[in-house]
Order: C-alpha cells, then sequence, then structure tokens
C-alpha cells in the first residue's frame, strides 16, 4: 500500500516515548488556529512511499530505540490515511518496533479501529474543553475527539493527553481543571502534556500564501506555563 508523506525525522525526541523515527503524513480535514504545520494540510500532494519502505527505513534506527523508542506516525492528521498507517505498524511490529499514532482523534471508524489495533502508544491532542472553542478554532466538535479516547481506552493503549497553550483561549486555571476532569475516568490516560503556543510557524503560513489565524496572540510566559502545569 501507497501513502502520501510530507516529511521523516529519523531522530526525533519529542513524539513519544524514548528516540522515534517520525512520519509527517500528508493531508488534514481541521484548520486549527494553532496549527505549526499548514503545509500538510493538502491531500494528494506529497512523497508517495510505500508502507514497507518506511518500515525498512525505520529499522535503520532500532539500535538507538532502545527499550521504549519506536515509530512515531503523525501529520497533518494520520487517520485520513489510516490502511497505510496500519500497514506501518503491522510491518513494524513484525521487526519489534513500537509504535505511536499522534493524533487530534476527529475521525472513528472500522478501518481507525483496526489501525488500534496495531498502535502501542498515542498521542492525543484535547484543544479545548468546550464544544464552542472547538467548533470555531480547529473544525469539529469536542465530542469527536472524546469518542476516539472512548476507543483507545477500551483498547488498553498507553495515551498521553497533549493540549498547545494558547493564551486567551486556554490558559486559564478553570480551563486545566476542565481538562483534567474531561479525561479523569480514561485508565489509558497516563498524562497530560501542556506544550506553549509558539509562532515560529508564521514563515510557513506566508510561504504557503495562508492567513495564521493566530498571528496576533502571544505566546505564554514561562512563569504562566509553570503556574498551568503545577495544576497538574
Amino acid at each position: 500500500m501507497k501513502g502520501f508523506v510530507n516529511s521523516i525525522q529519523s531522530m526525533g525526541t519529542l513524539d513519544g516515548p524514548g528516540v522515534r523515527f517520525v512520519v509527517f503524513l500528508q493531508g488534514c480535514n481541521l484548520r486549527c488556529g494553532c496549527c505549526h504545520n499548514p503545509e500538510t494540510w493538502q491531500m494528494g500532494i506529497g512523497d508517495e512511499y510505500e508502507a514497507q519502505e518506511i518500515a525498512q527505513k525505520a529499522s535503520r534506527y532500532t539500535e538507538y530505540f532502545g527499550e521504549v523508542g519506536g515509530i512515531t506516525v503523525t501529520g497533518g492528521e494520520p487517520l485520513m490515511q489510516a490502511k497505510f498507517v496500519k500497514e506501518i505498524f503491522t510491518l513494524c511490529h513484525e521487526r519489534g518496533i513500537s509504535t505511536c499514532l499522534d493524533t487530534s482523534g476527529s475521525i472513528l471508524n472500522s478501518e481507525i479501529k483496526a489501525l488500534l489495533e496495531v498502535t502501542d502508544h498515542v498521542l492525543l491532542d484535547i484543544k479545548y474543553t468546550t464544544d464552542e472553542l472547538y467548533k470555531k478554532y480547529v473544525g469539529c466538535s469536542l465530542e469527536k475527539p472524546m469518542e476516539f479516547l472512548k476507543a483507545v481506552n477500551e483498547k488498553g493503549i498507553h495515551t498521553v493527553i497533549r493540549q498547545v497553550t494558547v493564551p486567551t483561549l486556554n490558559d486559564t486555571e478553570q480551563s486545566i481543571l476542565a481538562l483534567k476532569e474531561l479525561i479523569q475516568d480514561y485508565e489509558c490516560v497516563e498524562k497530560i502534556e501542556l506544550l506553549p503556543f509558539k509562532k515560529i510557524c508564521a514563515v510557513k503560513y506566508e510561504r504557503e500564501g495562508k492567513d495564521f489565524a493566530f498571528k496576533d496572540i502571544p505566546t505564554p510566559t514561562a512563569e504562566k506555563m509553570k503556574e498551568l502545569i503545577a495544576l497538574l
């Protein structure tokens, strides 16, 4: 099976446990205001790879993975190419490589449930805690990632919840406590990570000729991030 890839990072350390071989797929169904990768939005473009090629490339780095590292597939939105990712993960499992899915969790169907069968770790973005903010700044309802989280929980997959901290939108004590409450009944969740909103991606928007919706929003201070993280 073939799929469209935007880029590959051979030695990632921020995309799941340990050292990861990170594959950024092309295509996304959402338009998040804080998106760092607008170049991955469009479907049907990018470099075309066979799943076998990706698995073979990942296997070259197994000596660096140790006991916890492996492959992470992100995007864009990897769920847009669920069959392709499933084949990659299946081939990686045959090679003893741990698999991690980095997703916004906005889609759930039989193909994605089949993908979860060969997924060891999930990094799930829960961007806001209200449906209003989700629909306005993401492009789907909050119900979508929560449905996905329920499916992940049923499979017992190791999960990290991630949220980009965006000043004026989700950087309050109330918002963080709401996030904790939202996921408290899901035993698969091992931790919550707060990531500071950054604007280094602005040059990508300029290059792509796209409007950066959050260009006027400030980045959170280190003190503010410490304060919010302490609530977790």
